[in-house]
């Protein structure tokens, strides 16, 4: 039996590979990345075909047919009811076929192939003044054919409804190999258009049948997408066989073009955030807008909204956003709805016309998908009843009889949503790991059904029933309607070929969980995962799916990082997503066999940049630099490692024993011997060697403070300065200078600093002390506590190891040598911080990596946690203990990019202020430069990092005017601007320092 099964699967790989001009593959790995969708569900595929055109997939559908394979289309996979995964072969339209085939401006129509992007047709049609009005949170990813599979809607339903209100003409293949152009109308027979003759005759008669079903069993809710709509197909509804295809989520036809509907896009928009007591009285409230003309009324209560700025005062909020001609006015009639709610129940509300102010309270609100996923104390919460609608006057009652469900299940969720349709997002803590939380997840699900029904309501309001919700539709249409909707499946797709088990035969929704794959016990790890209660198969499950990692655009303003790799090189395995989708299947050992030597995790984890970005910009945090290392660590554990493992993870101690040799090295790095040096090292021809500080920054501190030796740099008692200028005492009496005092700051001369740009923290000296505060550099090794000082030596101790975050140990997965170095640094500097003075730390990196990296390696000495809070960056040591300081006025723009580690961990709000208050003006660009430490000078790297760098960096800094200073806080930021562009960067100190003068 199993040879037969290889010799099966053998004969469909190569007729599929000779039939198909697109990507076909069976790997392990293709297969993994396709076995989830953003659902609780998971099935493996048997290939992944990536067609070019509508002839590859009808020759797919050929092969598959032949064989007796099941074919499932797929578009960005963010389908929350499982209809996007699939036993047989899964159709990836977002490779190839993501063209705009026409857009007509005068006639509002645009022609799309189903993986088009929605975002990249709005941007086309905003050229036009034009969009498409279905706008899904997940807009900046979801594709056309998944829209119109799953009848997608959005935000602006209330305004531009549903997809099937926007689709014209559809082109569609069945499993059987029938072309159809489906369109609104009849031919000459009665029968709708564009159908070949089986399906025509075939479709007439069953709409003629049960014409009277047809007519009576559907409840009239904007909302309603569940179950097939063959009531569009009546004739007092126009036969429109399109509208009635939408949403049947790839069980019917696969979709290969679209002719869609385009809609004018007023010239100016306003919100207007609108405050209740709680979600129940903006609910009650929702419906009593509509008559207002609003565009959006989306609700948002306090437990998910937690702590956002810009939100007027009350405990749950309606986001109503209103067009006009002019700001004018929009802002108008906003204030005409906000006087109106006032009187109806609202107890507050604001008028948002900036759209930078707007953006960022949207972006809490298409964030909610994910965010929604942890509750407030770290609990878990999955989808499964994301999206029931009611009638919107319903909303309201329905809501408590919601909230009244859930406790009597014990279970807790956020509710969120479309409360202007009546249509609820939420995600519910359901227990899916264990048989008992199974059980109450499916108890739970049938009675929420029978609440929906109960207030005229459709099971699903936006994403479709797929195996979430079809087993429970006979209640919400009875077994006759049911009993069509079989009935038209039958006859579109005799051979049930076509994405099996969803909308009609259903699996049961409890089979299939993605979770059952998993180990039920905590695998051993080295981090904490402090947040995922140090469960690795838990931090892994953080990836519901909504996929914003796969964003391949930047909006104004952007400021995001997420996912680098992807947006370089498009390809799904590159993703957040996409390794999370194969650490998940590495636990499973089902699909991925090897544990932690799989080639398949390793070869996509390789382009990870542990850039960081998925930690902030991920809305459930999904911390992908960190399972990078902890991957690494076990792949080469008790194994030889890549050489740039051992040139660039240990480049601390290379350099600290390097630095005496530094003049004659960067000699010799520019001679033919550096290739040699860079082929032994891993290192990329195409990488010029930095070249080392001839004076590292400590020996410079040394030698400045030996100037002032016996003077207002020394200190006496426990607690001395050395003739090094380090800080090497316990607690000390306070006293003017002494290092309790509070304007006192430990400066960390991290590696790069220290070795590679003295520059940056001679200028950080220099504005510290003109800012009045008295920066010391920690001591070299363990100091005694108090009555047990060391004696100082009279000059450096250049021959102990260098203090070290561990940064370059853990990125390369080293976390033996990692956790050895960090506890050193405990030692050292657990006296001199008890006093409470900030660790200042110039290169956000490292920064970075003793705020969290640390902690989460040595979870177990609470000393790491106290020196992790301890960290400030430049600008925020300035802001906490100078803050009546003025810098020095510059005038100048700004370009250049936020550091990646610095925006995931740090934040850079202290350093826009700093910058408003030196008079440099602008913003710099997020993403990442993409040499990102020891990455963009790996062998193989290289590529990929120009790649990352050209995606906004280096064009933010072409398009800069002259004179606009280029900023970039991080070493490895410098150093790709000094590799691949004419227009070198600073440090924000370096500028600051440059603008004190001479005299400071």
């Amino acid at each position: 039996m199993a040879d037969r099964t290889e010799t099966e699967k053998r004969d469909l790989a190569k007729e599929l590979a000779a039939a198909v001009r697109g990507e076909v593959s069976f790997a392990a790995a293709d297969r993994a990345l396709m076995t989830m969708d953003a659902s609780n569900y998971r099935r493996v595929p048997r290939a992944v075909v990536a067609p070019r055109d509508a002839e590859d997939v009808a020759a797919a559908l050929r092969v598959c047919r032949e064989h007796g394979v099941p074919v499932v289309p797929r578009g960005g996979g963010t389908s929350i009811a499982g209809q996007a995964t699939g036993v047989g072969v899964v159709l990836d339209f977002t490779r190839h076929m993501r063209r705009i085939v026409s857009l007509d401006p005068a006639a509002r129509t645009a022609v799309v192939q189903p993986g088009v992007i929605l975002d990249d047709l709005r941007a086309a049609a905003g050229a036009h003044g034009l969009t498409f009005g279905p706008d899904p949170s997940t807009h900046s990813r979801c594709t056309l054919g998944g829209m119109i599979g799953n009848n997608s809607c959005g935000s602006h339903s209330v305004a531009w409804g549903t997809t099937a209100d926007s689709v014209r003409e559809l082109e569609l293949l069945t499993y059987g190999g029938e072309r159809v152009r489906a369109g609104r109308g009849t031919d000459p027979t009665g029968a709708p258009t564009g159908l070949p003759p089986r399906l025509r005759d075939g479709v007439k008669a069953l709409v003629d049948s049960e014409l009277a079903l047809l007519r009576t069993g559907y409840p009239d809710l904007p909302r309603r997408i569940s179950g097939y709509a063959l009531d569009a197909l009546l004739p007092e509804k126009g036969t429109d066989l399109a509208r009635a295809l939408t949403g049947s989520e790839g069980t019917l036809g696969v979709l290969t073009e679209a002719a869609v509907r385009l809609v004018e896009t007023p010239a100016a928009r306003v919100l207007a955030v609108l405050a209740y007591p709680d979600e129940s009285a903006a609910a009650e409230a929702a419906h009593t807008l509509l008559p207002h003309g609003p565009m959006t009324v989306e609700g948002m209560a306090a437990d998910l909204v937690g702590d956002a700025a810009g939100l007027p005062k009350g405990g749950a909020w309606l986001f109503v956003e209103m067009g006009g001609a002019s700001p004018g006015e929009a802002a108008a009639r906003a204030q005409a709805l906000c006087r109106a709610a006032a009187a109806d129940g609202s107890t507050d509300h604001t008028v948002v016309t900036d759209p930078a102010g707007q953006r960022a309270l949207w972006r809490i609100r298409e964030d909610a998908s994910g965010t929604a996923t942890r509750l407030s104390d770290g609990s878990e919460a999955w989808p499964g009843w994301e999206d029931c609608a009611v009638p919107p006057a319903q909303l309201g009652p329905y809501l408590r009889d919601f909230r009244a469900l859930l406790t009597q299940h014990g279970l807790r969720g956020t509710p969120y949503g479309h409360f202007g349709d009546g249509c609820i997002h939420i995600r519910i803590d359901f227990d899916l790991l264990t048989p008992p939380g199974i059980r109450r997840f499916r108890d739970f699900s049938y009675d929420l059904g029978e609440l929906v029904v109960a207030h005229g309501g459709s099971l699903s309001g936006e994403h479709g029933d797929g195996q979430a919700r079809a087993e429970l539709l006979p209640k919400m249409y009875g077994p006759e309607l049911v009993r069509v909707f079989e009935q038209f499946k039958s006859l579109w797709d005799p051979a049930a070929g076509l994405n099996p088990g969803m909308l009609v035969r259903p699996a049961r929704l409890d089979e299939n969980l993605r979770f059952e794959v998993l180990p039920s016990r905590p695998v051993p790890v080295e981090f904490g995962y402090p947040h995922d209660n140090g469960d690795f198969s838990a931090a892994v499950r953080r990836c519901v799916g909504v996929a914003k990692c796969r964003n391949t655009t930047t909006g104004p303003g952007s400021t995001d990082v997420m996912c680098p790799s992807f947006r370089a090189t498009g390809e799904e395995q590159h993703s957040t997503r996409g390794r999370a989708r194969l650490l998940h299947e590495m636990l499973a050992g089902e699909v991925i066999t090897d544990g932690w030597q799989s080639p398949e995790v390793h070869d996509a984890l390789d382009l990870c940049l542990s850039c960081k970005g998925c930690r902030s910009d991920c809305p459930v945090g999904v911390d992908m630099a960190t399972y990078k290392a902890e991957f690494l660590h076990h792949h080469y554990e008790g194994r030889v490692r890549p050489a740039a493992h051992y040139s660039m993870g240990r480049l601390p101690q290379w350099l600290h024993a390097a630095a005496p040799l530094a003049p004659a090295l960067n000699v010799l790095a520019r001679t033919p011997l550096a290739a040699v040096a860079k082929r032994l090292g891993g290192i990329a021809a195409e990488r010029p060697i930095p070249a080392l500080a001839t004076e590292t920054f400590t020996r410079w501190w040394w030698r400045r403070r030996r100037g002032t030796a016996g003077g207002a740099g020394e200190l006496s008692g426990g607690g001395t300065v050395t003739g090094t200028g380090e800080l090497s005492g316990g607690r000390t009496t306070a006293g003017a200078g002494s290092p309790s005092d509070a304007r006192t700051v430990i400066l960390w001369p991290d590696t790069f600093t220290n070795h590679l740009s003295p520059e940056v923290g001679r200028a950080a000296v220099r504005v510290l002390e003109a800012a009045g505060l008295r920066p010391l550099l920690p001591p070299t090794a363990p100091l005694r506590q108090p009555g047990g000082a060391l004696p100082q030596p009279a000059l450096p101790r250049l021959h102990r190891p260098p203090l070290c975050c561990g940064l370059t140990y853990v990125s390369t997965g080293q976390l033996d040598r990692a956790r050895r170095v960090m506890r050193r640094t405990v030692e050292v500097l657990s006296p001199l911080l008890q006093d409470g003075h900030p660790l200042v730390v110039l290169e956000p990196s490292c920064a970075a990596a003793l705020r969290t990296d640390l902690p989460e390696l040595l979870s177990d000495d609470p000393r790491a946690a106290r020196l992790a809070s301890s960290v400030r960056t430049f600008a925020q040591a300035l802001e906490e203990l100078a803050p009546d300081w003025q810098p020095p006025r510059i005038d100048r723009p700004i370009a250049g990019q936020t550091h990646c580690h610095q925006h995931a961990v740090l934040g850079d709000a202290a350093e826009r202020r700093l910058r408003e208050r030196a008079g440099l003006t602008g913003s710099l660009t997020g993403g990442c430069c993409g040499l990102a430490g020891n990455f963009g000078f790996e062998r193989g790297h290289y590529d990929v990092s120009v790649a990352c760098a050209e995606d906004q960096l280096l064009p933010a800094v072409r398009e800069s005017a002259p004179g606009t200073e280029i900023l970039a806080d991080g070493f490895s930021c410098r150093t790709q601007l000094d590799q691949l562009s004419d227009r070198p960067g600073r440090h924000l100190a370096e500028v600051l320092a440059e603008a004190l003068g001479e005299g400071a």
